[in-house]
């Protein structure tokens, strides 16, 4: 008596779904870690409830000894107005603050005034409460 199979039992195994899952896996995480884009100049942030994602096009840095920044490029107080200008040329106007908690108000205000008299949206950058 003769009792074989006709159908055989492949011992492979198929990699092609697992690669599809990596290959997926790998494109939200390049696409969600991209959207945030930390100041390379140290700034001590304040905190706030809620902290949301903006997209940067131009950020200005206010740091402790109120030097002022463009897009990480140092500029004196007096030639903000021109630079926000030129950097806002062509692109959709928005401008992220990033203000250490310890500046006075009133220089942030004098900035947010420039780029709203541009016709700029402002979003100030704060680190959420933990």
């Amino acid at each position: 008596m003769n009792l074989k199979t006709k159908n055989k039992i492949e011992t492979a195994f198929s990699m092609s779904s697992m690669t599809d899952i990596i290959f997926l896996l790998l494109i939200f995480f390049m696409l969600t870690s991209s959207f945030i884009t930390p100041s390379g100049l140290p700034i001590n942030l304040p905190t706030s409830k809620s902290s949301s994602i903006v997209l940067q096009r131009v950020t200005v840095t206010i740091t402790n000894d109120l030097k002022f920044y463009v897009n990480d490029q140092e500029v004196s107080r007096g030639r903000i107005e021109m630079t926000l200008k030129n950097e806002l040329a062509g692109k959709e106007g928005i401008v992220v603050l990033h203000v250490d908690k310890s500046v006075p108000v009133e220089h942030l205000v004098y900035v947010a005034g420039i780029a709203t008299s541009l016709e700029a949206k402002v979003s100030i950058a704060t680190k959420p409460n933990s």
